[in-house]
């Protein structure tokens, strides 16, 4: 069978597939996403040992650190995997909730009724966590999905996906609701993103250059989880204590994330205080610091080029830039940043105010880490990803993001005049 031909009776299958899943009770979603959990738990030898042929294959092909610590899994990672599918299982099901109702002057009641979107497809790279996210996520929404993982997890999404439908359809779930394209041919997303007939949604992940490509080949909607050029901006009075731990935290904790920070702004009026020692914890860190030619007379550091102000690291690199006002930090932000997750550092409630009104961004902080926009860290169990579009679900995007509406009127003969 050639690629368009199985990558479209996938679809298909899904689009069946859906139809009878809005005919498993809510308690069945419930009881197998539970027991998807104690699945991953005990097999999670195997889950290494599968993970560890893409880890293998990703050093030979001279991948960076940051890129591995993204695809590896451990026995923590694992744990919290199931963790993450034990809380969607616990969180209240939004299909059927009755967001709005009343009465129309002609008798006629109308109500708006929450409904699953239909066929989402999900095409993202690296981390494997996704796979089990988005399958419980969309499970519990009573959504069906397709996945394509990147070919250099494919080891490690082919055993987390086996786990997943060999348990759910032991429960009672359809079989063919949750798919995992197998091949890594490259050709699969683009017959993928044709076939609007039968998926509803495309929900990518990953970097500019495969967002870039569904955007100009889809036929189906879709919701972008683009890069995070995410900000923190230390105001003129910004404690140092916690600019240190809050800087520390959003760099290094984990820098290959989409929420990690990638740009520090400082007031020109704290940064003689601030900077050198916070530059110092940094460069101690291992993180390579690049910065405006202000912040060179201040800390030694490569300069900062025009293009690094756009670009997401996903690594140990920081990029530094001195603001002589929160107007030139807010202004910085929406022309360079990706309108993920930014910060400001301050005691100041106005110049806080201020920055949370004016940053056009999903999420915004004040005096926090961006390390926290996450579904699993908002109390959401899990996440699809995190939108960086207006329409339809910006932010972290979990169960009532895969939602849409339905009109459900009843009336006793009314007919329009």
């Amino acid at each position: 069978m050639n690629i368009k031909d199985e990558v479209t009776q996938i679809a298909q299958k899904a689009k069946e597939a859906f139809y009878k899943l809005q005919n498993v009770p809510k308690n069945i979603k419930t009881e197998s996403l539970l027991k998807i959990a104690e699945q991953l738990e005990s097999h999670a030898n195997w889950i290494i040992k599968e993970n560890k042929k893409d880890l293998k294959n990703a050093e030979e092909m001279g991948q960076t650190k940051a890129f591995l610590d993204r695809l590896e899994l451990t026995p923590k990672r694992i744990q919290s995997m199931a963790e993450s599918v034990r809380v969607v299982a616990s969180l209240p099901d939004p299909v059927g909730n009755i967001e709005s109702q009343y009465i129309h002057p002609n008798g006629l009641k109308i109500a708006k009724i929450r409904q699953p979107i239909g066929v989402v497809g999900i095409i993202y790279e690296s981390r494997p966590n996704v796979t089990i996210d988005a399958a419980s996520l969309c499970l519990k929404s009573a959504n069906t999905c397709i996945l394509r993982g990147g070919s250099e997890a494919i080891h490690s999404n082919l055993a987390l996906a086996k786990i997943f439908n060999d348990t759910a359809t032991q429960c009672g779930i359809p079989e063919n609701a949750v798919q995992m394209i197998s091949t890594t041919d490259r050709s699969a997303v683009g017959e993928l993103l044709k076939l609007d007939q039968y998926i509803d949604v495309i929900i990518p992940r990953g970097g500019k250059s495969l967002i870039a490509r569904i955007y100009d080949e889809s036929r189906i909607p879709v919701i972008a989880h683009l890069d995070g050029v995410c900000h923190t901006y230390l105001h003129a009075d910004a404690d140092l204590d916690m600019s240190l731990k809050i800087v520390m935290n959003a760099k290094l904790q984990r820098p290959g994330v989409c929420n990690a920070m990638e740009t520090l702004l400082v007031h020109e009026g704290c940064a003689p205080i601030l900077l050198p020692p916070i530059a110092k914890e940094l460069i101690q860190g291992g993180c390579e610091l690049r910065g405006c030619p202000r912040t060179q007379m201040i800390i030694e550091c490569k300069p900062a080029t025009e293009e690094d102000w756009y670009t997401e690291y996903l690594d140990k690199i920081l990029s530094i830039k001195i603001v002589s006002s929160i107007e030139e930090a807010i202004y910085h932000i929406n022309h360079y940043g990706s309108h993920h997750s930014d910060a400001i550092i301050t005691n100041d409630y106005l110049m806080s105010e201020k920055f949370l009104e004016e940053v056009d961004s999903a999420t915004v902080y004040v005096n926090a880490s961006t390390r926290f926009t996450d579904g699993f860290e908002f109390g959401m169990g899990a996440e699809i990803g995190i939108s960086t579009n207006k329409l339809h679900w910006r932010g972290p995007m979990a169960l009532e993001g895969l939602t849409t509406f339905k009109f459900v009127i009843r009336g006793n003969g009314q007919i329009r005049g």
